[in-house]
C-alpha cells in the first residue's frame, strides 16, 4: 500500500520537531526519524490497528504520539500525528 501524508499530519510533525528541538539540539530531528520509521510501517502494517475517533491510531514506540490514519486497498492516509497527552475532546474534534 501507498502512505499518504495529508498536509495537516505535515504540520502536526513540523509542530513536533519544532517542540522537541527547543527542548534539546538534535532531539527534533530523532522524533522525525522515530516517527517516519513508525510512518513508513504502515506500508505492511497499515490497518491493523485499533480505531479511535474513526481512525485508525498507531501508538509511536519512542514519543508520546500518535498516528491516526484510515487504510482503503490502496493507500494508508494520515490525517494527523498527535500528542497523546492532549486532552482526548480536544484530539476528538481534531480528527473531525
Amino acid at each position: 500500500m501507498k502512505v499518504q501524508i495529508l498536509p495537516q499530519a505535515e504540520q502536526d510533525l513540523i509542530d513536533g520537531f519544532y517542540f522537541y528541538e527547543m527542548q534539546q539540539a538534535g532531539l527534533g530531528r530523532y522524533f522525525l526519524d522515530a516517527l517516519f520509521s513508525e510512518i513508513e510501517s504502515l506500508e505492511f502494517f497499515g490497518g491493523i490497528h485499533a480505531k479511535v475517533f474513526n481512525h485508525h491510531r498507531l501508538l509511536a514506540k519512542r514519543f508520546p504520539f500518535a498516528v491516526y490514519y484510515r487504510a482503503t486497498d490502496e493507500y494508508i492516509q494520515i490525517y494527523a500525528v498527535l500528542d497523546c497527552r492532549r486532552n482526548p475532546a480536544w484530539i476528538h474534534d481534531r480528527l473531525h
